[in-house]
């Protein structure tokens, strides 16, 4: 059994909470935390969230409908100090003219939605806004590398394949107007080919946006650039890329992925960086200047 880190601020076998949305990280989390002899008391979110997770945590609970008082109280109930979130929630279903019936919001859901002010419903405001629902019942919101750091990409080159002058230059351009995107958060991806902006990630997601590029440009080679905020939150919404994104490039027509080391998630290095040989692009990962 693997020791937990040292900072982890759990005390022995004391039970993390994880509210699990769409992906492979909440999956890695649960092995991690299994692997290190902490309990997991789960919330999958429905139509998300992998079924596998009932397997690996200790405690698994469907999250079927938006109920922020539900949450609490599981969490509670399980012995649960401090919890994470991890994987992507679809976010344009938030805005489906019947999500009213599809989430069942109950009373503290529909309150914090319609009645806290916030400055806007970004990423940022809703999050730390749930985080403060939380909070006020003394459970405190940790991130999710806190237990794997390992999975932030390492700096370099990663793939045998190496970004032509072209794409260089797309990089270069790309990262300042990635990096603005995510100061507004909009987004946290930008896709350029030839100095030109083809397409800016919004609430579609990374995947949709670089398909939405390719169809834009006929297919062609073009520079995808994936960055996090400058003062980015690293409990939620952390830049995460992986075999899928390789997909998605594949099928848009992209031959570079530029992302920022120590600050993305890279879900199953070995293998999204042997699909992209495979399919001859290019992952290169740098710090921000």
């Amino acid at each position: 059994m693997t020791a937990p880190p040292a900072n982890l601020g759990l005390a022995r076998a004391e039970p993390v909470g994880l509210l699990a949305c769409a992906g492979r990280f909440p999956i890695l989390f649960a092995e991690k935390a299994r692997e290190c002899g902490i309990p997991v008391v789960c919330l999958g979110v429905h139509g998300m969230a992998d079924p596998a997770l009932k397997d690996i945590c200790t405690e698994f609970h469907w999250f079927k409908r938006l109920s922020l008082g539900g949450a609490i109280r599981t969490f509670r109930r399980g012995g649960v100090r401090r919890w994470t979130m991890a994987g992507k929630f679809h976010k344009h279903l938030a805005f489906h003219p019947l999500r009213l019936w599809r989430f069942l919001p109950d009373w503290r859901m529909l309150r914090f939605w319609f009645f806290r002010r916030r400055r806007a419903n970004n990423d940022d405001s809703i999050l730390s806004g749930i985080i403060a629902e939380f909070r006020a019942f003394d459970l405190e919101c940790m991130s999710a590398l806190e237990l794997c750091p390992e999975l932030l990409v390492r700096e370099g080159i990663l793939t045998r394949r190496h970004p032509n002058p072209g794409e260089q230059q797309d990089i270069e351009i790309g990262w300042a107007l990635a990096r603005e995107m995510g100061r507004l958060d909009v987004g946290q991806s930008v896709m350029i080919r030839e100095r030109a902006v083809l397409a800016v990630e919004a609430i579609e997601g990374t995947d949709q946006a670089i398909l939405r590029a390719g169809g834009l440009c006929g297919g062609g080679n073009f520079v995808v650039v994936k960055v996090a905020k400058p003062e980015q939150d690293m409990r939620f919404d952390v830049p995460t890329v992986g075999v899928q994104t390789i997909e998605s490039m594949k099928a848009a027509g992209s031959s570079v992925l530029a992302i920022e080391a120590g600050r993305t998630i890279l879900i199953d290095e070995a293998d999204t960086i042997s699909l992209a040989n495979r399919y001859g692009i290019a992952i290169v990962s740098r710090k921000a200047a």
